[in-house]
Order: C-alpha cells, then sequence, then structure tokens
C-alpha cells in the first residue's frame, strides 16, 4: 500500500506488509530495470509512508520505532544511516508531500490526542537557530512543526502543487471527505489558518472526493470520487485564485483497502508526471482452482 512515484516516475516506494512479522516495511521497485525490488527499511517496526525529495534522492518516511509514528529520512539508494527529522510524544505524524524547493515537508497528525481531529503542519527542513555549544545547527534542532489547518474537521493528504504556491488536501468539513485546494506562502506564522473564509479555499470535489494528485504542469488534478472513479479537474494556478474548471472522470477503479492496524488510510494509486499513466493499488480477485469432475468413478474401483 501507499504508492509514491519518484518525481522522474522510475521508481515506485510503496510499503509492504510482511505476514509473518504483522509489520510493513518501504520497498523500492526500479520500474526501469523491470520492476526489481530492493528493501528500503529493515527496522521491525511498522514503516508506512514514505515521499520523495525533489530531486529523487532521497525518501522522508514515518516509523513507529518509539510507538508512534515518527518522521525519518533516508538517501533513496538505502545508503547510509536513517536521520530522525522529527520526533515528539504526541500523535503519528503521516508525511504526504514535500514542497518543489525542498524546505518544507506537509504532513498530518493522527487524532488521538487532538481535540480537532486529523490536522495539516509544516515541518521546515532547514535549521532557525543554531546549537548554544557549538555555534552551528544541531541535527533536528529548530526543525519545529507549524499548524496549518487546524479546524474542528479531518484534514489529511495534502499535496503542494508542481509550483509550490497551493496546497490539495481532502476534508470532512462538508460532512463528508471532499477535495480542497488552499493557497500556500511559505511557513504559516502565529495561529492556524481558518477555513469560515470562504477565499481561503476552493473546493473541488462536489460528490464526495479523496487523494489528490496533481499533474507536473499544475494543470490537473485527480482524485478518487466516493464511487471509486478516478476523475480529473482542471485547474488554473496561475492567478492569485485557483480556477476549477472541468471535472470530469476517467475509468473506475477497484482499490486495494488500505487501512491496516489503526495507523490509518493511505495512498492507492499514483500518476505519471505527464498525466496519461495511473498506477492503481488493486483488487484483481482471487484465483480459484479448476476444477475436475470425475463421473462413473465407481466403476474404476477394483473390485
Amino acid at each position: 500500500m501507499n504508492l509514491e512515484l519518484s518525481p522522474d516516475a522510475t521508481r515506485l516506494a510503496v510499503s509492504v506488509l510482511d505476514p509473518a512479522t504483522n509489520a510493513r516495511d518501504i520497498w523500492i521497485h526500479d520500474l526501469a530495470r523491470d520492476n526489481l525490488r530492493t528493501r528500503f527499511t529493515f527496522d521491525p517496526s511498522d514503516d508506512i509512508t514514505a515521499i520523495w525529495s525533489p530531486d529523487g534522492s532521497r525518501l522522508i518516511f514515518n516509523s513507529a520505532r518509539k510507538g508512534r509514528l515518527d518522521v525519518y529520512q533516508k538517501a533513496a539508494t538505502g545508503a547510509g544511516a536513517e536521520d530522525v527529522i522529527f520526533a515528539d510524544n504526541t500523535n503519528n505524524k503521516y508525511p504526504s508531500s514535500w514542497s518543489p524547493d525542498g524546505k518544507f515537508v506537509l504532513y498530518y497528525n493522527g487524532a488521538a490526542n487532538s481535540p480537532t481531529g486529523n490536522d495539516l503542519w509544516i515541518l521546515p527542513l532547514f535549521e532557525d537557530r543554531p546549537s548554544t555549544s557549538s555555534g552551528r545547527p544541531e541535527p533536528g534542532e529548530g526543525r519545529k512543526p507549524t499548524p496549518l489547518l487546524k479546524v474542528p474537521f479531518n484534514q489529511i493528504r495534502g499535496r503542494f502543487s508542481p509550483d509550490g504556491r497551493w496546497i490539495a488536501y481532502t476534508s470532512t468539513e462538508s460532512g463528508r471527505v471532499e477535495v480542497y485546494v488552499m493557497p500556500f506562502a511559505g511557513a504559516p506564522a502565529g495561529e492556524a489558518r481558518s477555513t469560515d473564509n470562504s477565499g481561503n479555499k476552493w473546493q473541488v470535489s462536489s460528490l464526495g472526493g479523496s487523494v489528490p494528485r496533481w499533474r507536473r504542469d499544475g494543470r490537473e488534478l485527480f482524485y478518487v470520487s466516493a464511487d471509486n472513479t478516478l476523475m480529473a479537474a482542471t485547474v488554473n494556478g496561475q492567478g492569485s485564485a485557483l480556477e476549477v474548471a472541468a471535472v470530469r472522470p476517467l475509468f473506475e477503479i477497484h482499490p486495494r483497502l488500505t487501512f491496516y492496524l489503526g495507523f490509518g488510510v493511505g495512498s492507492n494509486y499514483d500518476v505519471s508526471p505527464d498525466g496519461q499513466r495511473f498506477l492503481v493499488n488493486a483488487v484483481t480477485g482471487e484465483a480459484t482452482a479448476p476444477i475436475t469432475l470425475i463421473v462413473n468413478w465407481t466403476a474404476a474401483l477394483k473390485r
């Protein structure tokens, strides 16, 4: 589950369950080399979601190594140590998008300890204060997340637009899950944004929608409707307001159920940069062994 294509669409990061341990690890499929599969994480704890850096050189992922899902980073080659990007004693954290300039990671938190449910947070990857001991920033120091959207609804699966000016996400504020887009102008300061101002967001889906994904040029936004139809919305984000034009159905999918072991839902599809090819984690049905029927079998018995 949790499919994530690399920026050049030549590699696929995916979370794979090991039935023997009942835990997941991140694996990478090299799509340019006959789908060669390489294991990326080896810790016995659950490693669930992974996102690529804009240049495809690194992966940020979450892992339950301390009993909750914290955020880690590692080179996409698998070489070298894993760095802790952000860890605390609060809710689970699900990284969902890396900003095009490489400065921020968008994640949503688990709802266990939050009165507002799932919220969107921005985690800066640059250090904003020096170490008092050495005068140089220490790993992880100064990386303090800021709430981006913290309201009494569930907001999940935020995705930066290719130009970094917009964030697509899903919210339950209408009473069901729908896809929205809000502007992003860098790390927010002070209090979290409020959705009370209708000018701060634009609703894209109208009959239910989830798992938004941008086309590389930012002119199309894909999502899955409530009836499991893959949809494409034509959008224009060049001005100060997002324009949503035609929304059309593409094809029906049969997504695999991605909820598992209380760690939330995952992403069951991804799209190529040009928006022409889709990779779907689909249910294909169970294979049935052929049945052989033998008639008059008693005649073959030795008397």
